[in-house]
Order: structure tokens, then sequence, then C-alpha cells
């Protein structure tokens, strides 16, 4: 059976995420710190929300994802700790599609929101795992401004980058 075409956007985000984490690691302390209006925030910050974010999504979907990083509570964490955090979802990822059939279209009961008071929300597993791969993409594209605004080199994160690398993208010879 061919891999299903969601696990091949997940793989994406996770395999840019990682990128992106090895791209930043030369940085100092001081330039993971940087940021430009309209962003999410710092360098370091945007990707300590988009691995937690990942882990959260992978628990509504019932993975065990303990411990999650606590963007509040974890406001030091650094790159390698991110990274550590990377690893344990791109893991779960790849157990979720290694089982037995997943069904995109199973609603999921999410009783967490920001306001207690408000009803839960019932979403379809394709929403949080498509949720997933777009809220990656759009921070990756925030930190490369960033990089591009502070005169810093930008990673090569798209699908074409992706496609290279595993070889379903090449030049005919």
């Amino acid at each position: 059976m061919p891999t299903q075409l969601i696990l091949r956007g997940l793989r994406h985000d996770i395999w840019a995420n990682q990128h992106l984490l090895d791209h930043v690691r030369p940085l100092s302390a001081q330039q993971l710190q940087l940021t430009v209006a309209g962003t999410y925030g710092s360098i370091r910050k945007t990707l300590l929300h988009v691995v937690a974010a990942d882990e959260r999504y992978l628990r509504r979907i019932g993975l065990p994802m303990d411990p999650i990083l606590d963007e509040d509570g974890t406001a030091d964490a650094t790159l390698e700790d991110i990274a550590a955090h990377l690893r344990k979802v791109s893991e779960e990822v790849e157990k979720l599609f290694a089982g037995e059939h997943l069904d995109p279209d199973q609603v999921i009961r999410d009783a967490r929101r920001r306001n207690p008071a408000d009803p839960p929300l019932l979403i379809a597993t394709w929403v949080l795992l498509t949720q997933f791969v777009h809220h990656g993409s759009d921070h990756r594209a925030q930190i490369g401004t960033i990089l591009g605004a502070n005169g810093l080199p930008t990673a090569d994160l798209d699908v074409w980058a992706h496609g290279r690398e595993l070889g379903a993208v090449k030049e005919e010879r």
C-alpha cells in the first residue's frame, strides 16, 4: 500500500523543523532571540511553539505525548530540548500510521478550550493532522522572515528540497 499522502506531509513538516533547528544551531543566544514585527516571537520561542503544538495535536488524537513541552514552563528550553521532543513527535507519527488503519474522519471531542466555559469542539482527525502541517509551515516562514530581515541566511525547507533529498525530485538524465 502506498504511503498515505497526509503521512508524507507530516514527514515533510518534521523534516523541515529538524533542518531549521540544524540551520539555526550555529546562531548565538542573542541571535536566537531576534524577532520582527508581525511574527510569533523570537526564533527560539517560535521553534518551541511549533514543536509543543505538534505534541498537543498528537495528544488530541490520543497518542501518549508525555511529557510535552510547556511553552510557559519551559521558556528556557534549549534547541537540544526542542530537538529531543521533535524526535519523539517523529516516532509517534510513524507509529500512528504503522498501526491499524487511521480513520481521517474519526471525530475527536476536544474539551480543552482557552475559555473553559466554551463548549467542547468536535474535530475530524484530518483537520488536526492538516493543521499540524499548516501550522509548522506558517511559523517556519516567520522564522525565515526574521533571519532575512536581520541579514542572516535562510534555510531551504520547501517540499522541493525535501523531495530532492529523498530522490523524488531529480533531473532526467
